[in-house]
């Protein structure tokens, strides 16, 4: 018998509870992973409120989360490349990120095609707490825009965990970097992990702010934030720029005329789904391999906010949405 956090339906953080399941030995493509960290997400949150992009109802009961990290105990028999005793991570099963969830638990069976091996110069805490944040980045980087020498970057919520990777990332590619902050306190992190300028955005109004700072407009907008500030956002980025929305922790984006996107500047938006970036093994693997390399040379510092018991799942949940935190969190089983 293993813990592991189980809801029975949709609600507030106290609808997780901590119970004993059973699982049964891994079949010939599967490996037991006992967890050493767990990842924890916004996307988890969305799938506990029931908040997420599904065409039909979730099945219940369900464990929540999508990435963690940790030790092969045992591997089927047809498992060549995981053995017992190897550190190794996951982020997602297949498909989209409301399926197929269940990290929140001290042990789990893995399709080997779903594990990356960890290197010895990353930790298990850091590769959980920033494998589904770094794919993230890695999609709006590699694929959406790919900021270069010369660019000015607006990036919201700049402490949070995708943003504070993506502001790292952006100057190490040599771009300028523009971050939006709810405190000080805030603030003070997403300067010190490189923004050239930090906005209070709860204090002051941030498109004013930013034209003040680039009067012809920002390059790309990277906003993880969604409704209160993606349309706003549309007035700070400069003729042909970019706007790229990869979150919704205010709410989904409310629908945009195309037409606004001429009338503004022939501006481009763009919405990419991590699951693709990570849909295939070898993909998987490789775009995981390179993020690594730049967490291990330091390129990339991983900040861990805070840990939390697994058996704390609740008060995780109610300081993120409370918006306490700074980077990552993690839960410890």
């Amino acid at each position: 018998m293993v813990k592991a956090i189980r809801i029975e339906t949709h609600g507030e953080p106290e609808v997780m509870k901590l119970i004993d399941v059973e699982l049964p030995a891994p079949t010939a493509n599967e490996v037991l992973v006992r967890h050493t960290a767990i990842g924890i997400n916004f996307s988890d949150i969305n799938v506990r409120r029931g908040g997420f992009y599904y065409p039909e109802p979730m099945k219940m009961p369900l464990t929540p989360g999508n990435e963690a990290a940790g030790v092969v105990e045992s591997v089927g028999s047809a498992v060549t490349e995981f053995k017992p005793g190897d550190r190794v991570g996951y982020v997602g099963m297949h498909g989209p990120f409301y399926h197929f969830t269940g990290a929140y638990a001290e042990k789990r069976i893995v399709p080997a095609t779903r594990l990356v091996h960890l290197p010895d110069n990353v930790s298990d805490r850091q590769a959980a707490a920033s494998m589904l944040k770094g794919m993230t980045a890695a999609s709006i980087i590699e694929h959406m825009y790919p900021p270069k020498k010369g660019d000015v970057i607006l990036i919201h919520a700049a402490a949070s965990g995708v943003s504070l990777l993506l502001v790292q990332w952006v100057k190490y590619l040599g771009a300028s970097v523009i971050g939006t902050a709810g405190s000080p306190a805030k603030a003070a992190v997403a300067k010190a992990h490189g923004c050239d300028h930090v906005i209070l955005y709860r204090e002051t109004d941030f498109v004013a702010e930013v034209k003040k700072i680039v009067p012809e407009g920002v390059s790309a907008v990277y906003d993880g934030v969604g409704k209160d500030t993606f349309k706003k956002s549309m007035d700070c980025v400069r003729p042909f720029g970019s706007l790229v929305n990869y979150g919704n922790a205010s709410g989904h984006v409310p629908p945009i005329d195309l037409l606004d996107c001429a009338s503004k500047g022939s501006l481009s938006v763009s919405r990419p789904a991590v699951s693709f970036q990570i849909a295939k093994t070898d993909d998987l693997r490789r775009n995981c391999a390179h993020f690594f390399d730049l967490v291990g040379r330091g390129v990339v510092k991983v900040e861990i906010s805070k840990t939390y018991p697994l058996v704390d799942a609740v008060q995780a949940h109610r300081d993120v949405e409370a918006g306490k935190a700074t980077g990552s969190m993690l839960l410890i089983p």
